[in-house]
């Protein structure tokens, strides 16, 4: 684990390099959650190296005292940019919240990713109204729904689904309540289209939280931006099925290293 200081915090991050000559790439996880749910894409380290990053109070990072909604997204901006400066992280890749997160770079930030991959996230994230109130006043029950079929996971092993619940369970209520109701302000829908940086929109098949069409509304928003769908998978499809994943991500990749390749010649 390394850290990075920032805004009078530190925030916490891992690189696996293998030695690929590929620019790195930052990894960014959603609600409640911490970076060692990109544990299936350490792979994708022999061709970039991968930086994978604990948002402010999240897993080792130190927390911030912000408000839900803007604020919020606005310090975990700020998490993921100081992240990349110190890593040189030319992609951004970011899964339900750290979807947002991304989104909120590219729109408000002055920062010119290479590409970006929006997995399990959308233009507008709006919370089950039942869900928040259950944040709000039994967690444990906001945690055993969010964890029911074809939510985070579709079909996923019972260490997978153990792994992810005690994750949420560390992040603990408030921090995963604000990450909840932060999801619930954010729409950029009307901007959306502003987006000029080559990106791809990853869904799980099977995923109720951010359903396919929320993919498929960025892909149609975005010029140029691909879609790609991972079979059997849901909210978190880079965990459940991390090879289909992993290769969606390469090869849209690819096509951006040949597509830079062709223009330079």
């Amino acid at each position: 684990m390394e850290t990075v200081p920032h805004h009078g915090r530190e925030t916490a991050y891992d690189v696996v390099d293998r030695g690929g000559d590929g620019p790195p790439i930052c990894f960014v996880h959603g609600s409640g959650g911490s970076r060692d749910v990109w544990a299936g894409q350490r792979p994708l380290a022999t061709d970039h190296p991968v930086v994978t990053i604990d948002l402010s109070g999240h897993g080792d990072s130190d927390d911030i005292d912000a408000s839900a909604g803007y604020s919020t997204l606005s310090a975990y901006a700020d998490d993921v940019l100081a992240v990349a400066e110190a890593t040189d992280s030319e992609i951004l890749v970011g899964n339900s919240l750290g979807g947002a997160v991304v989104l909120q770079i590219l729109l408000e930030r002055e920062f010119d990713p290479e590409a970006t991959v929006l997995t399990g996230t959308g233009a507008r994230l709006g919370v089950l109204e039942d869900l928040l109130a259950w944040l709000r006043s039994d967690f444990e029950r906001a945690v055993e729904f969010l964890h029911g079929q074809d939510r985070l996971f579709h079909d996923s092993d019972p260490e997978l689904r153990e792994r992810s619940m005690e994750r949420m369970y560390d992040t603990g209520q408030a921090v995963t309540r604000r990450d909840f109701l932060t999801c619930h302000e954010f729409d950029v829908r009307d901007r959306v289209a502003e987006i000029d940086a080559p990106t791809l929109a990853v869904y799980g098949e099977y995923d109720q939280l951010t359903p396919p069409w929320f993919h498929e509304y960025l892909a149609d928003e975005i010029d140029g931006a691909g879609l790609a769908e991972i079979e059997d998978a849901a909210h978190l499809a880079m965990a459940e099925r991390p090879t289909a994943f992993n290769g969606v991500v390469e090869e849209f990749l690819g096509g951006i290293a040949g597509d830079r390749n062709r223009d330079w010649y």
